[in-house]
């Protein structure tokens, strides 16, 4: 077999190894409760998400909502003149209190089921 051959084949192979279509924002929000549910990812102190198990879309999920919500506190700092990290922990608060019970938070470095 010629170095082209292997090469083609090695780059063929990497490419399909990745996901067709990654997912948008939208998907990412449409998905999210049902990753909650399933144990995928919870809601951390500091305001956003963070994943439970490696399963399925939850590390893209979590990136993608994590971006969103940065831009949101940024915004909710800038209007209030409240410092970010201040928002992120109120809102890391509110985000705990609101998950229901069998969803998971974490605490103290800890995930736990509410």
């Amino acid at each position: 077999m010629t170095i082209y051959k292997k090469f083609t084949i090695v780059f063929l192979t990497a490419a399909l190894s990745f996901p067709v279509f990654a997912l948008n924002l939208e998907q990412a929000i449409n998905a999210l409760g049902q990753a909650k549910v399933n144990g995928l990812v919870g809601e951390q102190a500091d305001g956003y998400l963070g994943v439970v198990r490696d399963e399925a879309n939850a590390s893209e999920i979590v990136q993608l909502i994590n971006q969103a919500r940065k831009q949101e506190y940024q915004k909710v700092s800038a209007e209030t003149n409240v410092p970010l990290n201040e928002v992120e922990n109120r809102a890391g608060s509110k985000a705990q209190e609101k998950a229901p019970v069998g969803q998971y938070i974490k605490q103290q470095g800890q995930w736990e089921k509410k």
